[in-house]
């Protein structure tokens, strides 16, 4: 097991938590290691739940495009930890092992839509380099509101600042 920067709380043991953890437990149904290292900062870790849950739960976007940037945020920033944490839901939201395992490769446009591909190439240059060029942002608004397009962005960002924690604490189950 990778050596842990920051050491995970222990839920139920500080009373001055209950009230975030029962948050992160209604949303999410467990307290993974990520969440048990954010309770060390209850500010912080009641933050990070209201963003979380309005990029995951409360968008306007459908789950499908939200676990696709997730997961290629995830891949580029060599998170393991969300990356396979998303398995899952990604597949809840209609992917296939294959089309997932694709978001691990530059060969994946075949794998989707036209518009899947729109949100793969804004991840990669938001991720890679913190900037998304005009031409691609006319070619999302092109299918997508204001809230969708802000909604987009915040995922992109949300999901780098995820992987980018991860990574840097060194958190993995």
């Amino acid at each position: 097991m990778t050596h842990k920067r920051v050491k995970e709380m222990t839920p139920g043991t500080n009373p001055a938590l209950s009230e975030i953890e029962a948050r992160i437990l209604k949303e999410r149904g467990k307290i993974s290691p990520l969440y048990r290292t954010l309770l060390n900062s209850a500010p912080i870790a009641k933050g990070w739940e209201s963003l979380i849950t309005a990029v995951r739960n409360q968008s306007s976007l459908p789950t499908r495009l939200i676990e696709i940037m997730i997961l290629r945020v995830a891949y580029l920033n060599q998170s393991d930890y969300e990356f396979e944490a998303h398995r899952l839901p990604a597949t809840q939201a209609g992917l296939s092992a294959q089309q997932i395992d694709a978001l691990k490769t530059q060969a994946f446009a075949a794998e989707f839509s036209d518009i899947e591909n729109l949100l793969i190439h804004a991840s990669d240059c938001i991720t890679q380099d913190v900037e998304l060029p005009d031409p691609l942002f006319e070619r999302i608004a092109e299918h997508f509101n204001d809230q969708e397009k802000l909604e987009i962005i915040t995922t992109i960002s949300a999901y780098n600042m995820v992987s980018r924690f991860l990574k840097a604490l060194k958190i993995s189950y």
